[in-house]
C-alpha cells in the first residue's frame, strides 16, 4: 500500500515519530512544531500499514474541538470513517464507558450528567438540607473543594479532617453531596473520570478486556493531565500495548486547575522502554521571536529540554513599550493596531493578550474610542461580565427603584433567604396591579402576604438600597462604587469562593472602581445637568452595546494569555508585563508558581508569527488602586539585542537612554522647574537624580535614576517630584 502521502511532507524528526516501530514514545512537541499533524499521521500510519485496526486505537485529547479536528484529519488520511475508533476527550470516553457498564459502575442505566451550573445548584440544595449558611459555606467554594478532591482521586472516606474543623465540615458536605448524587442518579464532570477509573480498578476482568482491546493508546496535550487522568492511563496500559504521548512541559499552564507537570516529567521513568523525540522545528514564528522565547524559558529548572528553531526569516526585534500609565499603554497599542491596519493587515490578525481579565476594560475603551471593532475571545466584554452587572444593578436601583431587571438581579444576591416562591408572588402582584417589582414587594409586605422570613429579607434589601442612595449624595463617583461593593457584600461574596474564577471576579469588581475613578463626565456628550452616577451608568450601557464585533466581522482579538494557547496571530501585543501583575503577585514568592507564570509568558510569545510587542506601564490603576510596579523580569530575561525599546517619540532605540532621540541641551536646561542632574524626592521611589527628559506640556516626562530602584521614566504632571 502506498503510504507516501503520510510521510513525504514531514520533516526528519516528524517522519521518525510517525513511522517508529511499535513501542512507548514521548514526543516533546514545541509550539508551532506540528504536533497534531504527527499525532494524526501516526494513527493513520498504524492503520494503513496494518499494524493496527481502527478498533484497537484509543486517542485522547482535552477539548471537543480538538477531538473533532483529529477525527476529521484521520478520516481524510485513511479515506474511511472513524466510527469504530475511540477518538475523544477524557470526559467523553469516561462517559462512554459508564454508559456501557452502568451496572458494574453502580449507576442507574439512565444516569444524568451535571454541568457546572447544575452541580452548583445541587451543592446549594445540599447546604440547605444541612442547614448551613451560604455566607459561611459559599457553594462555589464547596464545589471547587469537591472537584479538586475528585481530580486527585479522593473520596470522602480517603480524607482526614480530624485535626481541622473546617476540613472536617467540608468532608461532611462532600459526603452528603455524594449521597444526593447517588440518590438522583447524577454524575458531575469530575465524577465521570473518577468513576471510570474506579470501574476498571474494581473489575479485573473488565479492565483486562480493554487492555487487550486497545493495543495503541495515543494522548495529546499530555502536560495537561491531572492525577486521575494519569492514573487512568497507567491502569489501562500494559506491556502488551503501547503509549504514544505528545506534549510540551514548557506549555504546562493549568496547574491552578489540577494539571500536573510532573506527569510528563516522570513518563520516561514510569515507562522505562520509552523513546523520546523532540519536535523543535517551528513553522509559525520568526527566528527572533523563537530565540527570545527559548532564552526566557531556559530560566526554568527541571525542563525536559528543547530549543525551537525555524528555517524561515529572522524577522523584526521584539518591541517593548514602557508607558507612563495604563491609559498611555492602551493608546499606544491602539495606535499600533491602526498602523498595522493601514499597512493592509487584517484586524483579525492582531491579538491583544493580558494576564488578568480586568485589564481588558482600558483596552476596550481605547478601541471603542477609535472605532476599531474587537471581540473578546472566550469571554465577555467588561461591562457584560456577571459580577460587573451585579454591581451596576445596585447602582441603578440607587437612582431608580422601579428598575425591574436590576431588582430581580440582586434582590437575593448575595443570598438573603428569599425563595423562588416569594419572588413568584412579587412578580404576580406586579403584573396584576401594573406595579414595579419594588412597589409590588412593598405592597405584599404591607398586606402581610409574604412569610415573615421573606418579608424581613426583602425589607433588609430595601433598607440597604436606600442607605446606599443616601450615602452616595456625599461621595465621589468611585467612592460610591466602593461603598456599594463593601456594603452590599459583593466583594466578600466572591472572595469567599476562593477559586481562580472567583479571584477574576474580584479583580473585575476592583477594576470597576478604577473605571469610575477615571470616568470623565465632561468628555461625554450628555446633558450638563446629568449627575456623575447617571452619566456613568449611561456610558456603561452604551459601551456594553457596541464595540464587540459580530462573528463574521474582521476585528481585533482580545483574550487572556490562558485563552490564547493553541492559537496564532501575525501580530501579538502582550500587555501589562509588570512585577505583581505578570508575574502575578501571588506567584512571585513560590518557585513552582513563578515557573508556571514564565511558561505562560512563553506561550504568549510563541503565539506571535511576525511581530511581538511587550508593553508595560510605570503606573497602573488596576483593581481600584494606583500601583507603581517595576517592569516584568520576563522582558529583562530576553537578550537585549533582540529587543527594541520604544519611546514616546515613536522612534525605536536599543540603548537604555533617550538622549539620542531629543535635541542637544546643556545641563542648565530647566523643565517643570527641575534641572538635569538635580536630586529629587518621590513619595514612593525615594531619592534620585534627573537624567533626561522628553516631550512637553502635560505629556512631558523625566527620567530619574532612583538610588534604590534604578532608572524610571515619570510623567512630570503626576510625579509630584520635590527638589532637594
Amino acid at each position: 500500500m502506498d503510504i507516501s502521502h503520510l510521510l513525504d511532507d514531514l520533516n526528519e524528526v516528524q517522519r521518525e515519530a510517525v513511522a517508529a516501530a511499535p513501542g512507548n514514545m514521548l514526543i516533546i512537541a514545541g509550539a508551532g512544531s506540528g504536533k497534531t499533524r504527527v499525532l494524526t499521521r501516526r494513527i493513520a500510519y498504524l492503520i494503513e500499514t496494518g499494524q493496527a485496526s481502527p478498533l484497537s486505537v484509543l486517542a485522547v485529547t482535552f477539548t471537543n474541538k480538538a477531538a473533532h479536528e483529529m477525527r476529521g484529519r484521520i478520516e481524510k488520511l485513511i479515506s474511511a470513517p472513524t466510527r469504530g475508533m475511540w477518538v475523544s476527550t477524557f470526559h467523553s470516553l469516561a462517559h462512554r464507558l459508564l454508559r456501557t457498564h452502568w451496572r458494574e459502575a453502580g449507576l442507574p442505566q439512565g444516569f444524568q450528567i451535571l454541568d457546572s451550573q447544575d452541580q452548583y445548584r445541587t451543592v446549594r440544595n445540599v447546604l440547605k438540607a444541612m442547614d448551613l449558611d451560604e455566607t459561611r459555606w459559599p457553594p462555589r467554594q464547596v464545589q471547587w473543594f469537591i472537584n479538586s478532591k475528585k481530580d486527585e482521586g479522593h473520596r470522602p472516606k480517603h480524607l482526614d479532617g480530624s485535626s481541622d474543623a473546617y476540613q472536617e465540615r467540608m468532608i461532611r458536605i462532600y459526603q452528603a453531596y455524594e449521597e444526593a448524587c447517588q440518590r438522583g442518579g447524577l454524575v458531575d464532570f469530575a465524577e465521570l473520570l473518577l468513576r471510570a477509573y474506579e470501574l476498571w480498578l474494581g473489575n479485573e476482568q473488565l479492565l483486562a478486556h480493554y487492555q487487550h482491546r486497545f493495543h495503541h493508546i495515543l494522548v495529546d496535550e499530555f502536560q495537561d493531565t491531572n492525577a486521575v487522568q494519569y492514573a487512568w492511563l497507567r491502569l489501562l496500559s500494559t506491556s502488551d500495548n503501547t503509549m504514544f504521548v505528545v506534549g510540551d512541559d514548557d506549555q504546562s499552564i493549568y496547574g491552578w486547575r489540577g494539571a500536573r507537570i510532573e506527569n510528563i516529567q516522570r513518563f520516561t521513568s514510569d515507562y522505562s522502554s520509552c523513546k523520546t523525540l523532540r519536535l523543535e522545528q517551528n513553522y509559525r514564528s520568526t527566528g527572533t521571536i523563537l530565540t527570545a522565547a527559548n532564552t526566557l524559558i531556559a530560566n526554568n529548572d527541571g525542563r525536559l529540554g528543547k530549543n525551537l528553531w525555524t528555517s524561515g526569516e529572522e524577522g523584526e526585534p521584539v518591541l517593548a513599550y514602557n508607558a507612563f500609565n495604563d491609559l498611555d499603554e492602551a493608546r499606544y497599542i491602539v495606535e499600533e493596531c491602526r498602523r498595522w491596519q493601514d499597512k493592509g493587515c487584517r484586524r483579525q490578525d492582531i491579538a491583544l493578550l493580558y494576564r488578568s481579565n480586568a485589564q481588558s476594560r482600558v483596552l476596550e475603551e481605547a478601541l471603542i474610542a477609535e472605532r476599531i471593532p474587537y471581540r473578546v475571545y472566550g469571554g465577555l466584554r467588561f461591562f457584560e461580565r456577571a459580577e460587573v452587572k451585579n454591581a451596576m444593578a445596585y447602582l441603578r436601583l440607587m437612582i431608580n427603584r422601579d428598575d425591574d431587571a436590576s431588582f430581580e438581579r440582586v434582590v437575593n444576591l448575595p443570598t438573603r433567604g428569599i425563595g423562588a416562591r416569594s419572588l413568584l408572588l412579587v412578580r404576580d402582584c406586579a403584573s396584576e396591579n401594573n406595579l414595579s417589582l419594588w412597589a409590588a414587594a412593598h405592597k405584599l409586605i404591607d398586606n402581610k402576604i409574604l412569610k415573615a422570613r421573606a418579608a424581613n429579607a426583602i425589607m433588609t434589601f430595601f433598607t440597604l438600597v436606600d442607605s446606599l442612595a443616601d450615602a452616595a449624595m456625599s461621595l465621589e463617583l468611585h467612592e460610591q462604587v466602593e461603598h456599594v461593593l463593601a456594603q452590599a457584600a459583593l466583594m466578600d461574596h466572591y472572595r469567599r469562593e476562593k477559586s481562580e474564577k472567583a479571584q477574576m471576579r474580584v479583580e473585575n469588581l476592583e477594576e470597576l472602581v478604577t473605571a469610575a475613578r477615571q470616568f470623565n463626565v465632561a468628555a461625554l456628550e450628555y446633558d450638563d445637568d446629568m449627575d456623575p452616577l447617571s452619566a456613568f451608568l449611561a456610558h456603561a450601557a452604551l459601551e456594553a452595546g457596541e464595540g464587540q464585533a459580530d462573528e463574521w466581522e474582521d476585528c481585533v482579538q482580545l483574550m487572556t494569555l490562558h485563552s490564547a494557547k493553541g492559537l496564532e496571530f501575525p501580530v501579538v501585543f502582550m500587555c501589562g508585563l509588570e512585577e505583581g501583575l505578570f508575574p502575578h503577585q501571588l506567584s512571585i514568592d513560590e518557585p513552582g508558581r513563578l515557573e508556571e507564570e514564565r511558561r505562560l509568558c512563553y506561550v504568549g510569545m510563541t503565539r506571535a508569527m511576525r511581530q511581538l510587542y511587550m508593553t508595560s506601564a510605570e503606573s497602573r490603576r488596576l483593581h481600584g488602586n494606583e500601583t507603581y510596579n517595576q517592569r516584568s523580569r520576563f522582558i529583562d530575561e530576553i537578550p537585549e539585542d533582540l529587543v527594541n525599546e520604544v519611546r514616546m517619540t515613536r522612534q525605536v532605540k536599543q540603548t537604555a537612554y533617550a538622549s539620542d532621540l531629543i535635541p542637544a541641551f546643556d545641563s542648565d536646561h530647566v523643565i517643570g522647574g527641575l534641572k538635569l542632574g538635580q536630586r529629587v524626592m518621590h513619595n514612593s521611589f525615594g531619592e534620585g537624580i534627573v537624567l533626561n527628559y522628553e516631550g512637553q506640556g502635560s505629556h512631558a516626562r523625566v527620567q530619574v535614576n532612583f538610588d534604590q530602584l534604578g532608572s524610571k521614566w515619570l510623567v512630570l504632571a503626576y510625579a509630584n517630584l520635590q527638589s532637594l
